[in-house]
């Protein structure tokens, strides 16, 4: 492992590696105030134009616009609520078996080999939109963190959204 290399301004070093993503910057500035909550607006607007998978009762599936792996897609709740602990435990069922649905549906259609899920809860725990909750299905293949990232800073995506869209839409 390599001695850490302090940046000037960065504060004490420390041990720790920093994988700086500021391409991510976009996603967390493209939710304007003025323009109010973007998973509030999405159910409201064509599955198309906001890439919403599937809708239930009480949460919905849509694609992450800026996504980590193909098929990277995120479970709402209608409500705007910021906080797991403030799910009703209507919601927190339907949040969970649409996140079980969600892993069906692109095991079938791509093959995953595995997932991370999870939610980042707050600004400080990395949430781009901490005031509305929402709960992240990223697809993992061996292998899908190779050099293109790393060394090239370019993600590869070998798939438009769109097309991903209609590949989960249609099979859920």
């Amino acid at each position: 492992m390599t001695e850490p290399v302090p940046q000037d301004g960065a504060g004490v070093p420390d041990a720790l590696q920093r994988l700086w993503t500021p391409h991510r910057l976009a996603y967390v500035q493209a939710s304007k105030p003025d323009e109010g909550c973007p998973f509030c607006n999405a159910p409201s607007q064509s599955d198309e134009d906001t890439l919403v998978l599937a809708r239930g009762e009480s949460v919905y599936a849509l694609l992450n616009l800026y996504p980590y792996n193909p098929g990277h897609l995120m479970v709402v709740p209608y409500r705007h609520v910021a906080d797991y602990t403030d799910l009703t435990p209507e919601e927190t069922v339907e949040l969970a078996r649409f996140t079980q649905r969600a892993m069906a549906v692109v095991r079938e259609v791509s093959s995953a080999h595995g997932f991370n899920i999870g939610m980042n809860q707050g600004v400080i725990a990395g949430a781009g939109i901490a005031a509305h909750l929402h709960q992240h299905v990223v697809p993992r293949w061996g292998g899908d963190a190779n050099f293109m990232p790393i060394i090239g800073h370019t993600k590869v995506l070998p798939q438009l959204l769109t097309e991903t869209r209609k590949l989960l839409a249609n099979a859920w």
